[in-house]
């Protein structure tokens, strides 16, 4: 994710206005993950993987730092705290879950299960700023997908009426 432009945008103005924090804190759970992952305990010869989360994670912190520097608003910077704090705490019993209670050859898909799920985590955390955009897309694929259906299964009873079939009914009720 490059976040410069909002970045730069929060510097120039010295505030960061409507921005919010939930897409950089997701960004530091996937890094953290990801860094453990990466280690030869978990899986080996993959350091490659650690070193590249290591370099996203001191970046995603400088956003965060720069974030929390420009926050007017002491909310926010607490939140932000808090959150760090919850995912260091969180990566750590995920840490003494995989080493205590794993063996090596079970580490790796433990981890990488929950690996996956932070990277989708992260990768939909923008959402969380506009999620009734992100909700009404949702349900107006689902209902394309609806109208879809019934346009081609139409097509098909209409078919089946014509050869002399009995289109499937539907009855719908109708309130007095």
């Amino acid at each position: 994710m490059i976040y410069s432009p909002t970045f730069y945008r929060i510097i120039k103005r010295k505030s960061v206005e409507e921005f919010q924090p939930y897409p950089y804190i997701a960004t530091v759970l996937n890094c953290l993950m990801w860094i453990f992952y990466g280690l030869p305990l978990v899986v080996k010869d993959n350091i490659l993987v650690t070193t590249i989360n290591a370099i996203g994670l001191v970046i995603e912190l400088a956003y965060l730092a720069i974030f929390c520097w420009f926050a007017n608003d002491k909310k926010k910077r607490v939140m932000v705290f808090f959150s760090l704090l919850g995912e260091v705490v969180f990566t750590a019993l995920v840490v003494l879950v995989a080493m205590l209670a794993m063996k090596f050859k079970h580490r790796a898909l433990f981890v990488g299960i929950i690996c996956d799920v932070f990277n989708i985590i992260m990768y939909a955390s923008p959402l969380a700023i506009w999620i009734s955009n992100g909700l009404g897309a949702i349900f107006g694929a689902i209902q394309l997908i609806i109208y879809g259906y019934y346009y081609f299964y139409g097509k098909r009873n209409a078919k089946a009426a014509e050869e002399g079939g009995k289109p499937s009914e539907v009855q719908l009720s109708n309130p007095v």
